[in-house]
């Protein structure tokens, strides 16, 4: 079990924290690794993207999340006839008071689950990037803040898939991570089958957070140190995307921040109060794979980031 770092937060947030995993593992069996990962995307403050077929419980993932932090979630299902209205709300004209009202939409939560974004075609697939990287809404020349904490987890069936429209670039970078779940282990698909409702135990189950321990968690992440030379790592990860010979375009700055980021809320929840070079190993497919746009059709992107991970050695 972690150890608590030494005087950054009460014990027993972490050990809250700590409960809230066990309950997300218990719900979404044989996926440890990637429940790390969504918990690191939400203490960095970023927003989380699962792509997968259907059925392998990407919106299993987002109900427990929700639950067990004790959060008001959202779920929007993305559908191709889906408006930028339906999202984020609409101002109707009100006869009584002669002005118009703003009447928000489902954005204004803790955890949106937008499921099958990527059913939804562009215009409203974008209605989303304001609230993703501002944590606001513009209408009618009207700004709104969005609750706080605020975190997307987008689901996503692959693109080949018919009636899909693939995220822009500019959508894709709005995602701190990019997961996929996979199918589970044999043991655990036994335990699947064998056992309830995934949805009647996420009612059951109790929340282990609130939205001010998330709030002073992802104060916590700031304050984990990562050294100069870790930092030098990163740069040199950032630089070698830019320079391979089968990425057409590489990693921004912004990719760089968001790595760093990433790898501080990792350290913390291993009960670190410093960035390892293996924080950086574990998250970089999952912050880089999305960002990296092959020369070639045949490549991925996580496969180059794979590739560039494995040439970059930490001094």
């Amino acid at each position: 079990m972690p150890v608590a770092p030494s005087g950054m937060l009460p014990e027993v947030t972490l050990q809250s924290l700590r409960r809230a995993q066990e309950q997300v593992n218990a719900l979404l069996l044989g996926k440890a690794h990637e429940v790390r990962l969504a918990f690191v995307a939400l203490l960095s403050g970023g927003h989380l993207l699962i792509e997968d077929l259907p059925g392998l419980g990407k919106t299993t993932l987002a109900h427990a999340m929700a639950s067990s932090l004790g959060l008001q979630l959202q779920r929007v299902q993305f559908t191709s006839d889906l408006l930028p209205a339906d999202v984020l709300g609409i101002s109707v004209y009100e006869a009584h008071s002669r002005s118009f009202q703003f009447h928000p939409g489902p954005v204004f939560c803790n955890v949106l689950l937008a499921d099958e974004i990527n059913r939804a075609p562009p215009r409203t697939q974008s209605a989303l990037l304001e609230a993703m990287a501002e944590q606001q809404v513009t209408l009618d020349g009207v700004t709104h803040a969005l609750p706080d904490p605020f975190f997307v987890i987008a689901t996503q069936n692959p693109v080949d898939l018919s009636g899909t429209f693939p995220l822009p670039d500019s959508q894709l970078d709005r995602f701190l991570l990019r997961l996929t779940l996979g199918y589970p282990d044999v043991e655990s698909e036994r335990a699947l089958l064998a056992g309830g409702s995934r949805r009647e135990l996420i009612a059951r189950s109790l929340p282990c957070l609130s939205a001010d321990d998330i709030r002073l968690l992802r104060g916590a992440v700031t304050q984990v140190h990562a050294s100069d030379a870790l930092v030098d790592y990163v740069q040199r990860l950032l630089l070698r995307s830019r320079q391979h010979p089968g990425v057409r375009v590489g990693l921004s700055p912004r990719a760089g921040i968001a790595l760093l980021r990433a790898a501080r809320a990792h350290a913390l929840l291993l009960g670190r109060e410093h960035v390892l070079p293996e924080d950086v190993q574990a998250l970089f497919l999952a912050v880089a794979g999305h960002r990296l746009v092959p020369e070639a059709e045949a490549s991925t992107g996580p496969a180059l980031a794979r590739a560039i991970l494995h040439a970059v050695q930490v001094d």
